[in-house]
């Protein structure tokens, strides 16, 4: 499926109306939909009013509950699955501040237990050093400093043993010479030092076996419930069970290929000891 920013948005309202139309053609009420539903009438009007996006399985009893026609299911459902589908663009993202953004991870990072990343190409700002964290924003104009303070105190939740963190990164991800090599040496010491943590899982894909995916992008899966694809132009939000289920499958085929703990750092190390030669 092909999702267009612009689409995206708008898709939103057009759900609402969709499934409130249906309704009315169907000739129930809000309070007995919602009966049938075994949801709230506040929740069907929400709904409705496009003040809350339903997740799918939502619309798909919404759609059972008013006899909805097979064909009219299938150009709802995709409709639903656009609407759980956020982009967010980095040029809206630098208008409003990146500082926001940072205050925007770290709301899912309050409300999530447990966190996948794939990085594929970078380390993540939870793993970065803070010489790593002002390189990554030093092609941003203006003045990044409370956007760099902001995502270095977002590291904190690494300590917090309630939650659990697997990161897999590949070799690219760790050896890419985004610093100098000094300053490399010493990300990847930081890297091998976070591996000990005890509610942190970091492994690393080394480039010398067999590995039979091939991940296109970087992402992360907050939970079961939310994730999100980073591109060159922005990030992707996916909120449907599909979407996510299919990269919880792809993590999980990419967890094999990964090395963690002391083979980990043997690797880790070497990597560090090249910079520093």
């Amino acid at each position: 499926m092909t999702f267009e920013p612009d689409e995206l948005v708008r898709s939103r309202a057009d759900l609402a109306g969709t499934l409130r139309a249906l309704r009315r053609r169907a000739g129930i009420s809000q309070t007995r939909l919602a009966a049938r539903c075994n949801m709230s009438q506040t929740k069907i009007s929400n709904i409705e009013g496009a003040k809350i996006v339903p997740a799918l399985v939502d619309v798909e009893l919404i759609l059972a509950a008013l006899d909805v026609p097979p064909e009219l299911v299938a150009d709802t459902v995709v409709l639903a699955r656009r609407a759980n589908t956020e982009w967010q663009d980095v040029w809206s993202q630098r208008r409003t501040g990146l500082e926001k953004k940072q205050n925007e991870l770290a709301g899912l990072e309050r409300s999530s237990t447990e966190f996948r990343y794939f990085l594929l190409s970078m380390v993540t700002g939870l793993l970065a050093t803070p010489a790593y964290v002002r390189a990554s924003l030093a092609h941003v104009p203006g003045d990044q400093s409370r956007a760099i303070a902001r995502k270095l105190e977002r590291q904190t939740v690494l300590y917090d043993t309630s939650k659990s963190f697997t990161f897999l990164l590949t070799e690219q991800a760790v050896r890419w010479p985004f610093l100098p090599r000094a300053a490399m040496a010493v990300q990847i010491d930081h890297l091998a030092s976070v591996s000990r943590l005890p509610n942190v899982r970091l492994g690393v894909i080394p480039l010398a076996g067999h590995i039979p995916s091939a991940p296109l992008n970087t992402f992360t899966v907050y939970d079961a419930r939310i994730a999100t694809v980073e591109t060159q132009t922005g990030a992707m939000v996916f909120r449907g069970h599909a979407d996510v289920s299919a990269y919880l499958r792809d993590f999980a085929e990419l967890r094999n290929a990964a090395l963690f703990d002391q083979e980990c750092r043997v690797w880790l190390n070497a990597w560090a000891d090249r910079f520093r030669s």
